[in-house]
């Protein structure tokens, strides 16, 4: 617990009226998309950048805890005050400090939404790609620790593709600026890459700059449903063997596809094995040659109906189907272990066949869904946590995928971090120099371990 006398100092910091430790305000910071639940000692919301260095600086004398937040959107625990502590609120930091429209850079607090963002860029011609599930509501500086990804991530990249450079107070305090304001730039150790995507374990971010990109002129979205799981899967390869480059292509099981017609009631194929989500973008005539040449792919593939939308509404509609079955999935069984394994595009079949004997095998519910265009492929294990049994088979199962994963040239990890539920995994892909190395980093950023600890390493 943090002392009173602490307390107080934090206060006299950031104002007694950002200071939380009322049991109830705790609770509300307590737990993340992970469903764990770790109660913190006391939460404080800052605005400043001198507020936050005084805080980590405070935490080294006294020896407490500081677990940076955005919106806790997160799925591997990384924002959880495992230990208790302080956790450090971002939200307060939501201003876009400057849009450049010649240099196409932005400079942006952490908290700003990014969906928000990506608003604003786009009312003035520019586009900021990353578009993880949550944009709605996760936060840029969220984005950033986690290196968020989404269904652009295939054409466009993902969230370290764009940040340029950063702000940041270190575990220690101390206030260091990274990166550049240029599109070059090789001074040295790349610093911004190696805290982009760090799970706030490196410092706390504050400022960050990113690049923009012209805003594509038109966009078209297919939808191609498929009686066979398999032809979908020959279908992903065939889009990419084509050499046309989707702006995005997703992909969602019969699992995905009951659980989201159960919680939307929109008319889905429910006896379909799988649907594929294409979007291609760019100049108009480029776009409709395109959308044309996936059609005739789709169909050559098996499937049984192609959907070329029409509008807006009809795309939005389409994509409805698609950002709705996180939330239908939890709505059924909020117990469930959501796994991002990500292996090359060639062997989306081979992975899917395996997690699929898998789930035989196990005897469970494995709902499969993701962008199947970067390989990247979200597999649900749906379970009772009131059954010891069926957790630990389960837990078995998740073995099982990461060691076919990386079989198969894949990653544990596409997109939402190690924080605590992969922590276990870590060494199964990076061996165990590979962690020590990192290990040795965390030790020269945060000698006294006070920043986000218990998370991506086991401790």
């Amino acid at each position: 617990m943090i002392a009173k006398s602490v307390i107080k100092k934090i206060q006299r910091i950031v104002g007694k009226e950002n200071v939380r430790s009322e049991p109830e305000e705790r609770v509300c910071y307590s737990y993340d998309a992970t469903n764990q639940i770790y109660l913190p000692d006391i939460v404080v919301f800052t605005a400043r950048v001198s507020e936050v260095s005084d805080i980590l600086k405070l935490a080294n004398e006294e020896g407490f805890p500081v677990i940076p937040r955005g919106a806790g959107s997160g799925f591997t625990g990384g924002a959880l005050p495992v230990k208790g502590g302080l956790v450090l609120v971002m939200t307060r930091f939501n201003r876009i400090l400057k849009i450049d429209t010649e240099n196409l850079t932005a400079f942006v607090e952490p908290g700003v939404v990014t969906g928000d963002f990506q608003k604003e860029v786009e009312r003035l011609g520019l586009f900021y790609p990353p578009d993880p599930a949550s944009l709605k509501f996760s936060t840029l500086g969220g984005n950033v620790a986690e290196c968020a990804g989404g269904p652009r991530a295939i054409k466009y990249g993902v969230t370290k593709d764009y940040v340029i450079g950063l702000e940041v107070v270190l575990p220690t305090g101390e206030i260091i600026s990274t990166g550049v304001q240029t599109m070059k730039g090789v001074v040295g150790y790349d610093l911004t890459k190696l805290i982009v995507g760090s799970e706030g374990t490196l410092g706390v971010i504050t400022k960050i700059i990113v690049k923009l990109i012209p805003l594509p002129a038109d966009r078209k979205t297919i939808q191609a449903i498929y009686n066979r799981l398999e032809d979908a899967a020959t279908t992903v390869a065939g889009i990419i063997a084509s050499k046309i480059l989707p702006a995005a292509l997703e992909f969602m099981d019969r699992g995905a596809i009951i659980c989201v017609e159960d919680f939307l009631r929109i008319g889905l194929p429910v006896d379909a094995e799988a649907i594929l989500l294409v979007e291609v973008d760019g100049d108009p005539h480029v776009v409709t040659k395109d959308a044309g040449k996936i059609q005739d792919i789709c169909s050559k593939c098996g499937a049984n109906r192609v959907e070329i939308a029409g509008d807006r509404e009809s795309e939005e509609n389409l994509w409805k189907a698609r950002r709705a079955i996180s939330p239908s999935l939890l709505r059924i069984n909020p117990a469930k272990i959501n796994e991002d394994i990500t292996v090359p595009r060639s062997k989306i079949p081979d992975i899917l066949r395996k997690i699929n004997h898998i789930a035989k095998r196990s005897g469970l519910n494995i709902v499969n869904f993701g962008h199947a265009g970067d390989g990247n492929i979200h597999g649900n294990i749906m379970i009772d946590k009131n059954k010891e049994e069926e957790v630990n088979r389960a837990e078995a199962a998740v073995r099982e995928i990461f060691q076919a994963t990386l079989d198969l040239g894949g990653t544990i990890s596409g997109e939402h971090g190690i924080g605590i539920t992969k922590a276990p995994y870590l060494k199964m892909e990076l061996g165990d120099l590979g962690v020590d190395i990192m290990q040795r980093v965390k030790k020269v950023f945060d000698p006294n371990g006070i920043l986000n600890p218990g998370k991506i390493f086991q401790s």
